[in-house]
Order: C-alpha cells, then sequence, then structure tokens
C-alpha cells in the first residue's frame, strides 16, 4: 500500500487528492511544521534527505517532488487514462502546466512568503523594523510586480478552458491547485474571478473534499 509522508500546509495535500480521485487505498503519515520556524520537522529526513514533503513509499519505491509523484501515480494506476489527455497537442499542454506550476509559478510566491516574514522572529528584534521594511519593499517593488504577469496570463487561460488542459480535468489541474490556492490566501486573486471560479470548482470535488478528512486542517483554504 502507498504511504503518503503528508506534512501539514504543505504541497503533499495535492498528492492525497489525486489518490482520493484515483481511487488508489493508502495509508497517510502526519508530520507537523515547527510553529516558530514552519519548516518540517527532522523525521521526514528519517524518509528522504532533504527532510521535504511529499515524499511517498509504495513498496522498494520512494520518491519525492510533487510533480514526479503525481506522473508516476498518473502512469501506475490510472490504467484507463482518465487523468491525462489522449491528444498530442493537449498532451504538451499537460506536460507544460505540470512543470510551470513549480518551475516558473512557486518560486516567486515562496520568495513572497519569505520576504514577508521578515520582520518576524527569528530574526532579532532590533532588526525587525528594517527587515521588515526590506521585504516589504522587495515584495512591492520587484515580487509583486513579477507576480502580477502570472495572474493576468492564467485568467485569460482559464477565459478560454474549463480546465488548464482544455475543457476535461486532469492531473494538471492537480498539480496547479497549491500555487493558486497559495495566491488566494495572499489576496492575489482579488481581481481574477475565473482563478476564483476554478478554485471553486475543484474545492467541489468529492475526491478533494476527502482528501481534505485525511490529510487534516489546511489553512492555505482559512
Amino acid at each position: 500500500m502507498i504511504i503518503v509522508h503528508h506534512l501539514n500546509n504543505s504541497r503533499s495535500q495535492r498528492i492525497l487528492w489525486f489518490l482520493e480521485e484515483l481511487d488508489v487505498p493508502y495509508q497517510v503519515q502526519r508530520y507537523e511544521r515547527d510553529p516558530q520556524t514552519m519548516l518540517a520537522p527532522p523525521a521526514l529526513k528519517k524518509i528522504h534527505p532533504l527532510g521535504k514533503s511529499p515524499v511517498i513509499v509504495d513498496g522498494d519505491l520512494t520518491l519525492a517532488e510533487s510533480g514526479a509523484i503525481i506522473e508516476y501515480l498518473q502512469e501506475a494506476y490510472d490504467a484507463q487514462g482518465q487523468f491525462i489527455p489522449t491528444d498530442y497537442h493537449a498532451r504538451q499542454q499537460y506536460r507544460y502546466w505540470l512543470h510551470y506550476a513549480e518551475g516558473s509559478l512557486m518560486p516567486l510566491l515562496v520568495m513572497k512568503l519569505v520576504f514577508s516574514r521578515l520582520g518576524q522572529p527569528p530574526i532579532p528584534w532590533l532588526l525587525r523594523p528594517i527587515a521588515g521594511a526590506i521585504g516589504k519593499g522587495v515584495q512591492r517593488e520587484y515580487l509583486d510586480k513579477q507576480i502580477a504577469p502570472h495572474c493576468d496570463y492564467l485568467e485569460q487561460h482559464l477565459s478560454k478552458n474549463t480546465w488548464f488542459v482544455g475543457n476535461e480535468f486532469s492531473a494538471a489541474d492537480i498539480q496547479m491547485s497549491f500555487p493558486l490556492e497559495a495566491m488566494a490566501a495572499r489576496g492575489a486573486l482579488d481581481a481574477c474571478p475565473k482563478l476564483r471560479g476554478y478554485l471553486q470548482r475543484i474545492h467541489s470535488r468529492p475526491a478533494y473534499q476527502r482528501a481534505l478528512d485525511q490529510g487534516g486542517p489546511y489553512d492555505l483554504l482559512s
């Protein structure tokens, strides 16, 4: 049986969701972030040297990285091809969104999160006002200006498509869910009705709801 090493409020939530969509039996091994640093606990390094989540164990295979896990699960457990397009051009779009989510979009969102925390512990309290001001400046003058074109790009794409690969739900939508939820949590989608509607559609899927029950509290939705 597949074991999902699941860290709260992390990318591993979408792995639980995909397993629910696939209707594949699995077990969840939960880990909690350090409340001060928000980092994963050292126990995860016993599973994978980098100590990150998600990680799955399937028999003698241990696999990390969301995109790699999603591709593996689709190849190994989606015998009917429900979650990958058959058309050649659609499949290239599918591959693009699988890589875009973590290759283009998430680095900017992670940087924004890091700079938003510069005025908080563990920064020494004497330096917090200066660090906080620097963080706000970098966000305003650089990161927000980099993220805005992505919002426009994605909004325009979903104005022409129900899902990220045309009108059929695919595993690419599962991969794209986490960065969009992160953007929504930071208010980046307030002017993007198509993206907000997209999130409503994925959140209403029964498999998504079952995955929330399995994974526990998911604060990106709050």
